[in-house]
């Protein structure tokens, strides 16, 4: 039978649950926006009407699905005010990390398609090229925007287009090294282009750095509303004052320099001109000062102040926690927690703690994610040994390898995909020089519905094969206090990578132990086949080991626990066994850990085609939830299961054995003291 609301609106009904309710179903207004084109033909009070039908569906919809909230309530309007002024597809506007396109992606034909966001098969929570014309480049890393903008404006200018190209930059991805790298070559290209920067006042974290206090102290100036509006009066009394009083002689040469400001002038100086700041939330205001920006010639800034949250009062008190949400109740505005075992984030946070308590040298350093990473304890325990570094991979390691010259422990709590971008600095400033620093690895493996740059399946390839490097993954949280122990003890470069939610097993909070380096332990024995697993492939592998065992095959399982250097003995006491053998791990299987046994294998002498490897596949992960993932790729324990009965059916040795216990042993461990 069908649902009572299915002739209604999907707007309409996002409306009543988060309690916009004053329009009647026939004058909603986001009914009739198919395209951009239908934006443009809207009244003013129909777009401010838009703006809260759209904050409705945005806010319904990631109550359900989960995604960045805070961050897309605020640039509803600036959103509106861009596909108003610019012509897209045809004028290209790229979104910095693609987090605050939300309501880009429902002005741009995927409304219809938007409860399917973060879905298996549905919307990307980030732009994404191969889902609409109207993403002219893809993101979900921060910085990114004004140097793909300067490209795709270079680009058009070798092939005598007339496009605008205009990228939308948070003030917290101005701060990454990336961002800045492409203001500095703006001038030299000489080419029509507009940054607009949301300047939202926080990312994900507070926003750290010199170019961050410039625009506090901007908005702060208590001067500044009386004197904008005198020179506004001023300007306008004259011919054509209405658009100068937009331009940089009106607003950046007027009020910005009288008020002497630092900002305006940084921008100038990296050879842009400056409009702003103005209010992000006034629509009528952007239109004008965006129409008036496409007639200026060279690299232009404007300069847009929002509120992270707009709209949604719990979001804008705490946007810090309608960041990046799994989904709340919007009446309550409670976020939801993952129930069952504590997760790994904070186990590291809080054995972290524990250690430094302990020994002074502990420090702790994050890339604008204390939040995520576990660290906010941290940081208020040990002030001065914590450092938010803001957007700044490359910094944070590199800073880290000074702090390690310089005697400490430093550890470097980092996403899996946000380490890719300092991958020189590990190799040059760590690992060449063989410096002491931890690298706590969140989010490794497959993480779910944030999708193909989430994802962290390429951490044990790109570190494997740096000299000096020791890697190593915890089976479970328990593991983890232990190999953080262990790492912190260690005089060289130690990654420890992670997933991301709770642990496998109940968390005891024991004291940890030392464990010898590059040493694992085999859990289950079994004489027909064998699985070495590492990380979070290893219970998933005793599971496949006790669906074995029903039908009387007998399963070695082997948590590897270090990647790098390899437990060759335990290994190859393994191969040792002639069975067929899987290694199963969640990260790409090039170059990854089944590559390492292999090569073990291959160097000692062994047949390999009784040995294969079990990972991501040579593709990008799509969005979807971590189950679905891992059914597609093998790495559910029925999956692993099946591939070694495959294996098992192709060697014909399949011979029923009795049944055995297969439950999690503790037996003596490689090394552990």
């Amino acid at each position: 039978m069908p649902s009572s609301d299915s002739w209604r609106s999907e707007s309409e009904i996002a409306s009543e649950r988060v309690g916009i309710t004053s329009v009647s179903v026939r004058e909603k207004i986001l009914d009739r926006i198919h395209s951009p084109s239908d934006v443009k033909r809207l009244t003013e009070a129909q777009r401010r009407q838009l703006a809260d039908e759209i904050r409705a569906l945005i806010i319904d919809t990631v109550s359900r699905t989960g995604g960045h909230l805070a961050s897309n309530l605020g640039a509803v309007e600036l959103s509106i005010a861009l596909h108003t002024a610019f012509d897209s597809p045809h004028d290209k506007i790229i979104w910095d990390v693609g987090h605050q396109s939300y309501a880009h992606k429902i002005l741009t034909g995927r409304r219809d398609r938007f409860s399917t966001l973060r879905q298996g098969g549905g919307l990307s929570g980030f732009t994404k090229r191969g889902e609409s014309e109207h993403d002219p480049f893809g993101a979900g890393h921060a910085s990114t925007s004004i140097s793909a903008a300067l490209g795709l404006a270079k680009a058009r200018d070798l092939r005598g287009g007339d496009e605008h190209v205009v990228a939308v930059i948070g003030d917290g991805a101005m701060t990454g090294g990336l961002a800045l790298e492409g203001l500095n070559n703006a001038e030299q290209l000489s080419t029509d282009v507009i940054v607009v920067l949301n300047d939202n006042t926080m990312s994900i974290a507070e926003n750290v750095g010199a170019l961050a206090v410039h625009l506090s102290k901007l908005r702060m100036l208590p001067l500044y509303q009386k004197v904008e509006s005198r020179a506004k009066d001023l300007v306008e009394k004259i011919p054509a004052g209405k658009t100068l009083f937009r331009t940089a002689e009106g607003i950046s040469h007027g009020v910005i320099r009288l008020l002497g400001s630092k900002v305006g002038a940084v921008f100038e100086e990296l050879g842009f001109t400056y409009l702003g700041p103005i209010d992000g939330h006034n629509m009528e205001l952007m239109v004008e000062v965006f129409e008036s920006a496409k007639k200026l010639r060279g690299p232009l800034l404007i300069h847009v102040v929002t509120k992270k949250g707009r709209g949604y009062e719990f979001a804008e008190n705490n946007a810090r926690a309608f960041h990046g949400i799994s989904g709340f109740d919007v009446s309550e505005g409670i976020v939801e927690r993952s129930s069952g075992n504590t997760s790994y984030t904070k186990v590291f946070g809080d054995t972290l703690v524990e250690l430094a308590s302990k020994d002074p040298r502990i420090v702790a350093i994050t890339a604008a994610m204390p939040d995520g990473t576990g660290l906010a304890r941290f940081a208020e325990t040990f002030p001065d040994r914590f450092f938010d570094v803001g957007i700044a991979e490359s910094h944070a390691v590199t800073f880290a390898a000074g702090l390690a010259a310089g005697g400490l422990r430093p550890v470097v709590a980092c996403y899996s995909t946000f380490l890719q971008r300092a991958y020189d600095q590990i190799v040059h400033d760590v690992c060449l020089q063989g410096l002491p620093v931890i690298f706590a690895i969140d989010r490794a493996g497959l993480v779910g519905e944030d999708g193909p740059t989430h994802h962290g399946v390429f951490d044990l390839s790109y570190l494997r094969h740096i000299p000096g490097m020791v890697i190593c993954a915890p089976k479970d949280t328990n593991e983890l206090r232990d190999l953080l122990a262990t790492a912190l003890l260690y005089d060289g470069p130690i990654a420890i990578r992670y997933p991301r939610g709770a642990g496998p097993s109940e968390y005891q909070a024991a004291p940890p132990r030392l464990l010898d380096v590059g040493k694992g332990e085999r859990l289950v024995e079994g004489r027909d086949a064998a699985i070495i697993a590492v990380g979070s492939m290893v219970y998933p592998a005793v599971a496949a080991a006790a669906l074995l065992a029903e039908e009387g095959i007998q399963t070695t399982v082997v948590n590897a626990r270090f990647v790098k250097p390899l437990d060759e003995d335990l290994i190859l006491d393994v191969l040792k066994l002639g069975v067929p053998t899987l290694t199963v791990e969640d990260n790409v299987v090039a170059g990854g850990f089944g590559s390492a046994v292999l090569e073990l294998a291959s160097a000692r002498g062994f047949q390999l085609n009784s040995l294969r490897c079990v990972g991501v596949p040579d593709v990008f992960a799509e969005h979807d939830s971590v189950e679905h993932l891992r059914e597609q790729f093998g790495l559910s324990s029925s999956g692993i299961a099946q591939a070694l009965k495959k294996m098992l059916a192709e060697t014909e040795i399949l011979t029923p054995r009795p049944v055995f216990s297969t439950e999690l042993q503790t037996s003596k461990a490689h090394g552990s003291q």
